[in-house]
């Protein structure tokens, strides 16, 4: 074998940590799955030209055969996905005639980009997306019940994993394109990519930029920046982008729909959670996200507490993404991105996972020549929905139980050569044990149940 060598921005969980991953994509699952969702997967790499012009194309890793010949390598025709968005799109669009429209999916998947991996950036790291896409026309309900639903996952995984509250901050690119506009300016797109620059190199340096690079006057400059840092948890946004003295139309349509889903949030998380919950929505009107398909509304996410680890869920919604001349389907999305949440959550010791077994009773085994009574142990006991491991030793009980208490498996069971009928379970953190005959496990059930509780 060569060499090991590890290679940056491709992550790979202990199995400690992988069973939290796989707690975490249930909890999601479990939320998208009630608000209405079907999952899907789509395949792993897209047409080049599907992928191009919609994020960093410097970043997507283009796809060749090992000996392929020079020429092809040059013109790779195949790209592996950067996001789940862009691939969903293309799956809508390609099979329309098949679908029911709206579409509502969510797809737990790997992606790729070939930037520098740093903290909480990966080269490769797994999403869990929820989209929603329409024929022709896409209501605004459509863009609440997504954040709805983002606001619970997100919610949910830290009130049963831990994981830190977040603040959703909320923005509308109609907003800031017809705020732009209204001040004559032309060139949007790079005039977003500045602003969003405004937390890494502060104000003036921004406006420095705005004045040298797109030409802007210094009040034009001021204005730019001051919208941006119109931060609000509540409608006074509006009152407060209106005292900047800009008029568009597109902005009117911006402020109005923001405003709408800022009140319909602010509502759900009255009615359906405690006051004193800690995760938040906010409008923050510096949000513009980088990708270019994004039409609407946008957002991202932030953990309380590690706002350095920057957006760990985002979206927003795109009208043209999956539209072709013939055809218009708006859709709407949110991304959360799991990878770069318990990596370093892991790393920061937010997170200490030691259970390394799936396993809720390990079975010791008395000696290898009757090892089939163990075996007939953890059979009964996963007739009754336990997940069993059965001990690759007949050594000692003491060290048995070592074994399990390693691996994070709080129960032990075994069997009493002078009572074969019976089962005897024990917690190993608590030291209580129950005995039960093999027809009557509903005690240690029980046992069980209120161990855990």
């Amino acid at each position: 074998m060569a060499k090991i060598r590890p290679i940056s921005g491709f992550p790979e969980f202990l199995p400690q940590q992988r069973i939290v991953e796989q707690q975490a994509l249930d909890v999601i699952r479990h939320v998208y799955e009630l608000f209405g969702f079907i999952n899907l997967e789509t395949r792993t790499f897209e047409p080049v030209d599907v992928l191009a012009g919609n994020g960093d194309d410097k970043e997507i890793y283009a796809v060749s055969r090992l000996f392929a010949d020079e020429a092809s390598k040059k013109e790779a025709k195949l790209g592996l996905h950067f996001d789940l968005t862009v691939p969903f799109a293309r799956y809508v669009q390609q099979n329309k005639g098949e679908l029911t429209f709206p579409f509502r999916r969510y797809q737990m998947q790997k992606v790729f980009r070939g930037e520098r991996p740093q903290a909480g950036r990966f080269r490769e790291f797994l999403q869990a997306d929820i989209d929603v896409i329409c024929e022709n026309e896409l209501p605004l309900y459509n863009d609440i019940e997504v954040l709805q639903s983002l606001f619970t996952a997100l919610y949910c995984l830290h009130d049963q994993l831990q994981i830190p509250a977040a603040v959703v901050r909320l923005n509308n690119r109609k907003l800031l394109e017809g705020f732009y506009r209204g001040l004559g300016i032309t060139d949007i797109a790079s005039t977003l990519r500045i602003v969003d620059k405004l937390d890494k190199i502060g104000a003036e340096e921004v406006k420095t930029l705005l004045v040298k690079e797109l030409e802007l006057s210094q009040e034009n400059a001021d204005k730019c920046v001051a919208i941006a840092q119109i931060k609000t948890h509540d409608l006074s946004f509006v009152e407060k982008v209106r005292e900047l003295g800009v008029e568009h139309e597109m902005l009117d349509e911006g402020l109005e729909e923001l405003a709408e889903i800022m009140d319909q949030l602010q509502a759900y998380k009255a009615r359906n959670f405690d006051e004193d919950i800690k995760a938040d929505i906010m409008v923050d009107l510096s949000i513009a996200r980088g990708l270019a398909y994004y039409t609407g509304m946008v957002f991202e996410t932030f953990l309380m507490g590690h706002e350095d680890l920057g957006s760990i869920s985002s979206g927003g919604r795109y009208d043209n993404l999956a539209s072709d001349e013939k055809t218009k389907l708006p859709g709407v999305g949110a991304s959360i991105g799991l990878t770069r949440i318990l990596s370093v959550m892991f790393e920061r010791g937010v997170l200490a996972p030691t259970k390394k077994s799936t396993a809720d009773v390990f079975v010791a085994v008395n000696n290898m020549e009757t090892r089939i009574k163990a075996q007939m142990t953890a059979e009964v006991l996963r007739i009754e929905g336990f997940k069993v491991e059965i001990s690759s030793k007949d050594n000692n009980l003491g060290k048995q139980i070592q074994v399990a208490d390693k691996k994070g498996i709080e129960f032990v069971a075994f069997y009493d050569e002078e009572n074969p009928d019976s089962i005897k379970v024990k917690n190993i953190v608590t030291g209580q044990q129950i005995s039960a005959k093999v027809e009557d496990l509903s005690k240690v059930v029980e046992f069980v149940e209120q161990q855990n509780d």
